[in-house]
């Protein structure tokens, strides 16, 4: 860096601008900044401070990356300070030969924003190559006759520095015989020719010693010497003559070798061997393209032409005699240009993405056309191929820039083929292509687009949480990260707090899920606002509407609305004249279905009826009429089961009960209403009976076992272990009536044991006087109603008599109305068997229930006195109602939790409530 800026001390630099215009679009100026420094500078020597003459800071620089574009490497820029510094030896004799101005022209690329700035640096010779003599000496031959001012060229030195520092002067050393005259050639050149200033006498002195110099004008001026030895000859009176000291021949480069170029002419007016002329090149060694023909003087082309490397030729003859005397000429051979040579487009500064935002007049790269011929062979006019947003300016001579001309769109084109054809103006013109491709980079200008304008999806109710509900897609064509979507919910019309229970989306995928299962009956439908967003800076969105409706499932039982059941929960009564003809409109069972669809489609059906084909329900109307007259037989209390199902599969159901009083007036059907009591469940009465019918077995059984081992006993014990059951102790009941089975009665007898105490307890013995532990007490006279009390082997009695019980009523049955079975008799016999059906059990159940209470108040209809229940005309009347438990407190009604009570108005003998219009609710209170 020292020598750098010693050598700038004397070197001149001067930058200038030179304005030019960029293009129609753009008003700002580019700047050609020259230099002018001395060849053979050291490497890293300072040039000058480009980024200062650019106008950059130094802080630009790591931003602007400030270099140098340029086919060699002569020059690079300092990123730290932004100088522009020598990088390879620089010797203009070598880049620039002889021209006058030697000059490298490059450029200096400016990145963010792309710019470029023609630079030119002009080297300046330095006086470092010393003039030098082909020969170190020359040997002439001169005739002692020669005249004075007779001249010979000498051999010319060479210097390969221009200017002042190039060949400039010959000098001679002194002598009295020769001089040196110094002549000048067409490109400038200078040689010496010797000049004889007095006659030669060999006889004095045979030869000459001389020393020639050549100079040139360089600070400071450098030489160098060849010896001349100048050999005086015998008279050989007339040297050879040329007809022309100087000829001049133009060739075109395109020349086949082998061509005749030229052929000179020499005589000499001597005779014999004087006479014959030889033909030579005086320097011979530096002439390659030509050839010589030493006797006939012809000139013809060895090898090809160039008129990019070698403009055009000087040569110098040399005709000799046969007696030694010389004459010399001059051949100037000028090369023509021929349009041989084919432009070339060479790309630098080539960027590896072009973003797609790209604005219009962006510099892209810059490109320089290279065409080695010259004038109208080397103009060049460039035309950029093809229908692309790009276009080329020109900024200077074979300098282009290539800049975008419209919208840069890489969805579209990713990338572009961008051909460049140069041409140039030469007869017949040549042209050359080059390509190159140029990427477009992805910026984030496309939002996600999704595949539909909205989405409408149907999910079934009751579907599992973390079902699968649809999926979105959206495309975006960016690339990257500007391509990635993902999803998300941005909306809904659902409550924003509930919304994440009831769906999700995946924001990978764009799956939807249902976080809960849907219940069609609360939440039909619902919409939410999807969005897809790219992960591009800034972030693209598009949102769509996904709708979705919640398809029904059969999951609701239709619900009776009427007839409604009490606020007890007691089932209401309808009243239904006597006389109503068929079709009469009783009632209108009214159900709905909290479902939707076919699922709601309800239709209406008899399950079970008292009388069978009495009543008709609309399938479709649940309207209840009369299908027939009520005839005599006919109950004036009927139970009406309707089943109402719906549509769906498999489909659901809800029952209702009706309880119909045919009655003319509401005082009319008081009596039936407060005696009626609600119809259980048959399930549960199923389930009861079940229960009583295995209690019943292992009694009998139990009974069974007993009466064996009692009669065993009785067997095998004398007779007096039985004296309690004599009459002195217990009092055997009358003869047993046999049950008639036909008349309705009960298929059932009772043997009591009652004690002489007064006090009457319902239980099968009781004696006044206490037993010893020996004592076995058993009561009936039934066969197989023994019942051992205390087993022991003395059995002690007491000859105490217990009164007579009176034979049992015959008229305690059932009337025809309360027979078992629906309506009386008319589904079973007239036997009064028990009923085979679980409908019939159900009837006889409510019958001996009804019974029950109607004992209870006091108004039995199964015959003897009030209040007895008919019992005390069979067991006496010391047999009471208070004997009688209350069988309404045991009765259990199967899937629920109520019992049958008697009310305490009944036990009074107080009359029911009557209640409002035609209903009256039934005695029996049924909790749930």
């Amino acid at each position: 860096m020292g020598s750098g800026a010693a050598e700038r001390g004397w070197a001149e630099r001067r930058p200038v601008l030179f304005p030019f215009l960029l293009s129609l679009f753009c008003l700002a100026l580019s700047e050609q900044i020259r230099y002018r420094i001395p060849e053979e500078m050291p490497e890293g020597s300072v040039v000058g401070n480009l980024a200062k003459d650019l106008r950059l800071s130094v802080h630009e620089l790591p931003t602007r990356k400030l270099r140098v574009s340029s086919e060699k490497p002569y020059f690079t820029v300092s990123s730290e300070s932004g100088e522009l510094l020598v990088s390879s030896r620089l010797d203009r004799e070598q880049i620039c030969g002889k021209k006058p101005a030697c000059a490298l022209e490059f450029e200096a690329v400016a990145e963010n924003p792309l710019n470029f700035y023609h630079v030119s640096v002009e080297i300046e010779d330095v006086n470092d190559h010393t003039p030098k003599f082909m020969q170190n000496s020359f040997e002439l031959q001169i005739s002692e006759s020669t005249k004075p001012g007779a001249r010979f060229i000498l051999g010319s030195a060479h210097d390969a520095d221009i200017g002042t520092n190039s060949l400039q002067n010959y000098q001679l050393s002194p002598d009295d015989h020769f001089s040196l005259v110094i002549k000048e050639k067409l490109d400038g050149s200078k040689y010496p020719e010797l000049v004889l200033k007095t006659p030669l006498d060999r006889e004095e002195q045979t030869s000459y010693h001389l020393t020639l110099m050549a100079l040139d004008f360089g600070d400071p001026p450098l030489s160098s010497t060849a010896q001349i030895q100048v050999l005086v000859t015998d008279a050989n009176d007339n040297p050879p003559v040329f007809s022309q000291e100087l000829y001049r021949v133009e060739l075109p480069e395109n020349v086949l070798p082998g061509t005749t170029v030229l052929r000179v002419m020499a005589t000499d007016q001597d005779e014999g061997v004087n006479a014959e002329i030889t033909f030579s090149f005086t320097e011979a060694g530096q002439i390659t393209q030509f050839d010589l023909n030493s006797n006939t003087g012809e000139i013809t082309l060895l090898s090809a032409l160039d008129f990019e490397e070698v403009k055009e030729y000087s040569i110098v003859l040399e005709a000799k005699d046969g007696g030694g005397m010389i004459a010399q000429c001059t051949v100037e051979i000028e090369v023509l240009d021929i349009n041989d040579n084919v432009p070339e487009v060479i790309f630098q500064s080539l960027p590896d993405l072009i973003m797609e935002d790209t604005k219009l007049g962006t510099h892209i790269a810059l490109l320089k056309i290279r065409d080695k011929d010259s004038g109208h062979n080397g103009e060049v006019i460039c035309k950029l191929e093809g229908d692309v947003p790009f276009k080329i300016l020109n900024t200077s001579r074979n300098t282009y820039k290539l800049v975008t001309d419209g919208v840069l769109d890489r969805e579209q084109t990713p990338e572009y083929n961008i051909t460049i054809t140069a041409t140039d103006r030469g007869k017949p013109p040549l042209s050359s292509s080059s390509s190159i491709t140029l990427h477009i980079g992805d910026v984030n200008d496309n939002m996600p687009v999704f595949e539909r304008a909205s989405y409408v999806v149907h999910v079934a109710e009751n579907s599992p949480p973390g079902t699968s509900i649809t999926q979105v897609r959206a495309l975006d064509p960016d690339l990257g990260l500007n391509g990635h979507v993902s999803y998300s919910i941005v909306a809904s019309d659902l409550e924003p707090r509930a919304l994440s229970s009831y769906v999700s989306v995946s924001a990978q995928s764009g799956v939807v899920f249902a976080q809960r299962a849907f219940d069609h009956e609360q939440l039909r439908a619902f919409e939410l606002t999807l969005q897809a967003r790219d992960h591009g800076s800034p972030a693209l969105s598009a949102n769509v509407s996904l709708r979705v409706l919640v398809g029904d499932l059969n999951d609701n039982a239709p619900r009776v609305l009427y007839p409604a059941l009490g606020p007890d929960g007691s089932a209401l009564f309808d009243t239904v004249p006597r006389a109503a003809q068929p079709g009469y409109l009783v009632t209108k069972v009214v159900a709905v279905d909290a479902d939707s669809g076919h699922n709601a489609w309800l239709s209406y059906h008899v399950l079970q009826a008292s009388e069978p084909g009495l009543f008709s329900v609309g399938l479709r109307t649940g309207e209840v009429r009369t299908a027939r007259a009520l005839g005599d037989r006919d109950a004036a209390r009927q139970r009406l089961l309707v089943a109402v199902r719906d549509g769906g599969q498999p489909p659901l159901s809800a029952t209702a009960t009706l309880l119909l009083v045919f009655a003319d007036s509401l005082q009319e059907a008081l009596p039936d209403l407060s005696d009626h009591s609600e119809p259980t469940d048959p399930q549960a009465e199923l389930q009861f009976y079940l229960v009583v019918a295995l209690a019943l077995i292992s009694v009998l059984f139990l009974l069974a076992v007993i009466l064996a081992v009692a009669v065993h006993l009785r067997h095998s014990s004398s007779p007096a272990a039985w004296g309690c059951f004599q009459p002195g102790v217990c009092v055997k009941s009358g003869p047993v009536v046999p049950p008639n089975y036909s008349e309705g009665t009960l298929p059932y007898s009772y043997n009591l044991c009652v004690a002489h105490t007064g006090k009457t307890e319902f239980n099968f013995l009781r004696c006044s006087d206490p037993l010893h532990s020996t004592q076995d007490i058993v009561c009936g006279d039934s066969p197989g109603a023994l019942i051992p009390l205390q087993s022991g082997n003395d059995l002690t009695s007491h000859p105490e008599t217990l009164t007579p019980q009176a034979p049992p009523n015959t008229d305690w049955r059932f009337s025809q109305a309360q027979r078992p079975g629906t309506s009386g008799s008319q589904n079973g016999d007239e036997t009064g068997t028990w009923p085979n059906n679980q409908f019939d059990t159900e009837m006889l159940q409510a019958m001996i229930l009804a019974s029950a209470s109607e004992a209870a108040d006091g108004s039995s209809t199964l015959g003897g006195s009030a209040g007895t229940m008919g019992l005390s005309a069979r067991y006496g009347p010391q047999f009471t109602l208070q004997h009688v438990p209350d069988y309404r407190q045991n009765v259990y009604i199967p899937g629920s939790n109520a019992t049958l009570t008697n009310a305490a108005g009944k036990r009074d003998g107080k009359a029911p409530a009557g209640g409002n219009g035609n209903k009256k609710k039934s005695g029996k209170k049924e909790k749930k």
